[in-house]
């Protein structure tokens, strides 16, 4: 079976809400959602990146948003600020459930290069803890804390406004030039995490926040899960100008799962063919080459292909892509060699 390491998931959503029971949720499964050690276990995921994730009170969830989202054109309104008083319970909290799941002794959370692979020589699974919006980080101290307790991977913003600068609204079809750029903390930030060696994730910054960050960053451009703007017309989705920067700094994109960032008409309906799937990493190869495609599911956090409904499901877009011509160096390189790769680049500069 075809090792996978996977660019975003938010499991930790579900593991905090099982409460006492989350450890049986994690070494069990219980049947909803898309992520557990088992069907990790089937679908050959060894391992990826853990979002803690601050829910806004309201938003994707609600019954108008989702029926605009199920029937483009629509732009949704960006939610408010989350107050870092309020986000640091909720980060806390997960934080505190991935670091349980190593008690478990079938999941380690990774924090160098050779922590990697050793956690992949032993069968466990490799944890890095991300943050998907800055929201609990009030300070560069707070930063240095939160690198100690585990934290390789930060986005500064998720689609919401931070202290550090702006995301994309859920719009189709739209851009990502909405919006100011970053602010004077979050080019402090940028800094910052360069000089820990955390990895920056672009995936939900604007067009103007993503370009301070490729003017700033001495570290490869990465976004962990986002799909071709030139296929699917979602604010959410990178242009190919967006492309050739990542591109021109030896960068990564990691193919987000969300049939809405998917599909050509950006409906929030189940993508009905893998097909797509490949168009999307077709048009990234272009760009990226083959040392900068790899995938960013989304397992947990958005409406799935109706073929790859949960990660048992892996092998069959690992069978997609040999359907369509991949070798099996390609395929590698897809599926987890160039994460590890960029990880292994990132926290050893």
């Amino acid at each position: 079976m075809t090792p996978v390491f996977d660019g975003h998931n938010d499991f930790l959503q579900r593991l905090v809400a099982a409460g006492p029971n989350g450890a049986r949720l994690w070494l069990q499964g219980d049947g909803t959602g898309h992520l557990d050690l088992p069907r990790m276990q089937a679908g050959g995921l060894v391992g990826g990146f853990f979002a803690i994730w601050i829910p806004s009170p309201s938003g994707l969830t609600d019954a108008g948003a989702l029926h605009a989202m199920e029937n483009p054109p629509f732009a949704l309104p960006l939610p408010d600020e989350i107050p870092h008083n309020t986000a640091l319970p909720h980060a806390f909290a997960q934080a505190a459930a991935l670091l349980a799941l190593e008690r478990t002794g079938t999941l380690r959370v990774v924090r160098d290069a050779a922590g990697l692979r050793a956690c992949l020589a032993q069968g466990r699974i490799a944890a890095v803890m991300h943050m998907e919006g800055a929201e609990a980080i009030r300070d560069m101290d707070a930063l240095h804390l939160w690198h100690a307790a585990g934290l390789r991977s930060l986005g500064p913003v998720w689609s919401r406004p931070t202290r550090f600068g702006h995301g994309v609204p859920f719009a189709h079809p739209a851009g990502p030039g909405i919006g100011a750029g970053l602010t004077p903390a979050g080019c402090a930030l940028v800094a910052e995490c360069n000089a820990l060696g955390i990895l920056l994730d672009l995936s939900h910054l604007n067009e103007a926040g993503f370009d301070d960050v490729a003017r700033l960053s001495d570290a490869p451009l990465v976004a962990s899960h986002s799909a071709v703007h030139a296929i699917c017309e979602s604010s959410r989705n990178l242009t190919d100008r967006q492309l050739r920067q990542i591109a021109d700094g030896g960068g990564l994109v990691g193919l987000n799962f969300a049939s809405s960032f998917l599909r050509p008409d950006g409906r929030r309906q189940p993508l009905e063919d893998l097909g797509v799937m490949i168009r999307h990493l077709d048009h990234l190869l272009a760009i990226l080459g083959e040392d900068g495609v790899a995938l960013g599911s989304d397992f947990d956090g958005a409406l799935m292909p109706r073929d790859l409904g949960d990660a048992a499901a892996l092998p069959r877009l690992i069978a997609a892509m040999e359907a369509h011509g991949y070798g099996p160096a390609l395929i590698a390189k897809i599926a987890c060699d160039n994460w590890i790769g960029m990880l292994e680049r990132c926290w050893t500069r």
